[in-house]
């Protein structure tokens, strides 16, 4: 446990590292300060396509990886120059207020519900995923929340909210975490969690889980991208932010997505309108 401990804490340096060095850039027009989920970081998608879209612009992008709902705060503060997030109500609330303008659709994937071989809630192989929740608060097992406002962690709320169970039964654990430490966090404790389909296959040889409940319509994740309203801030790189919302959602930009795969595995579906 005191490794994965440190692993959380300097995982937590990187972040805070990541945020430092966007505030040094934020004057240099080289440079575009993206704000994105913790799924978009983990999976390996970013590191997949930005030394493609830097050899095409010229444009570095710094990523300060965050659950959604701070990369969204972070957008409303004028840290970064746009965000790439995956949870529609808080991004129609963000474009509605005038934090956000020119929202594109991008990808999805989806959702997947995840759980130790034994067992316990008797869940494995269940359609219905509120079904499944029920069943998991019914017995009291262990489930593993992200707990960091993240658009999986509201996700995970709204289907407990569908459920009509509040999740304060005893094995209920929110730890504030990403994907990747709350993935390492529930095999360790072989307990049950919510997690999207990217992180997942880049995490799953290394974890001792395996999905119980996958395919219900209710899972569906979505990704938009958007620019911070440079009406708002005055130090924004509204022009490399544009070009980068640009180039994810033309045809060169969505073929890289829909090639990114894992052990033969595609990760995202492009999904640009």
């Amino acid at each position: 446990m005191n490794n994965k401990i440190s692993t959380f804490s300097a995982m937590a340096v990187v972040a805070l590292g990541s945020f430092s060095a966007a505030n040094v850039y934020a004057d240099d027009a080289s440079v575009v300060r993206l704000a994105t989920t913790t799924s978009t970081y983990h999976s390996g998608l970013l590191d997949y396509i930005l030394p493609v879209f830097k050899k095409d612009s010229g444009y570095e992008v710094q990523v300060l990886a965050a659950g959604t709902g701070k990369a969204l705060k972070m957008g409303e503060n004028g840290d970064v120059d746009l965000v790439m997030t995956h949870a529609p109500k808080a991004e129609a609330d963000f474009v509605e207020k005038g934090y956000g303008i020119e929202p594109k659709a991008l990808m999805y994937n989806d959702f997947v519900l995840v759980g130790p071989k034994a067992d316990p809630a008797h869940i494995h192989g269940m359609k219905d995923v509120t079904a499944a929740f029920e069943k998991m608060a019914e017995t009291d097992v262990t489930f593993v929340s992200r707990g960091d406002d993240s658009g999986t962690n509201k996700k995970e709320l709204i289907l407990w909210s569908q459920a009509k169970i509040e999740p304060n039964f005893g094995g209920y654990k929110a730890v504030g975490q990403g994907m990747g430490p709350t993935l390492n966090m529930t095999s360790e404790l072989q307990a049950y969690t919510l997690t999207d389909r990217g992180t997942w296959l880049a995490y799953q040889n290394k974890l001792d889980l395996e999905i119980m409940v996958e395919g219900d319509k209710r899972l569906f994740n979505p990704y938009q991208v958007i620019l911070i309203n440079p009406e708002r801030y005055n130090n924004l790189n509204t022009k490399g932010a544009q070009a980068f919302s640009d180039w994810l959602v033309s045809d060169k930009g969505q073929a890289l997505i829909n090639s990114f795969k894992l052990s033969g595995k595609q990760l995202f579906t492009a999904d640009a309108k």
